[in-house]
């Protein structure tokens, strides 16, 4: 996509994202100067195994030593993406826990409320769990953004199609 023979696209405009694959990580860091997002959604190893399996072969201790070796271009910072889950992961004692995970590293944050669908044992935040985690955060000195939820009305949020399919397709 950056290459002056293909898409030409400004290494500052792409932005890869992984769950955390550590060595993937560093062979990118190595090969190219891109922007990084690295999925987080959990701030203890038992959650995120949970959560996203992936964790069980690269620990959050792994990832954050990769993040904390990703080459950098001057001011610029990785992103870690987290979902909010209601009673799961978006308590205070989880925003602390991120702040003294990523204190170390040039980060910003993305909180993504999650979208409730059919089939998902999970729910959204409360909006005072979301507030109170963003200012949290923001209280530490981290640059955070809430991402507002679009589409919900019409099942076409993140995740929300999924479960209609899935539903749609077991009847």
């Amino acid at each position: 996509m950056i290459d002056p023979d293909a898409l030409q696209f400004s290494n500052r405009r792409v932005t890869v994202s992984t769950a955390g694959l550590v060595p993937e990580m560093e062979i990118l860091g190595k090969s190219v100067t891109v922007n990084l997002a690295v999925s987080l959604n959990a701030t203890t190893d038992e959650l995120r195994s949970e959560l996203m399996p992936v964790n069980r072969r690269y620990p959050l201790k792994e990832l954050m030593d990769a993040c904390k070796r990703f080459p950098l271009p001057s001011r610029r910072m990785i992103t870690f993406e987290y979902v909010l889950i209601r009673d799961v992961n978006d308590t205070l004692e989880d925003a602390k826990r991120m702040v003294r995970l990523i204190s170390s590293i040039p980060a910003k944050v993305n909180l993504i409320p999650f979208n409730e669908h059919e089939g998902s044992p999970y729910r959204a935040p409360t909006q005072e769990a979301i507030d109170r985690f963003h200012s949290y955060l923001l209280e530490k000195h981290i640059t955070v953004i809430t991402r507002s939820s679009r589409g919900a009305d019409i099942s076409a949020a993140c995740g929300q199609l999924k479960g209609k399919l899935d539903k749609k397709e077991s009847e």
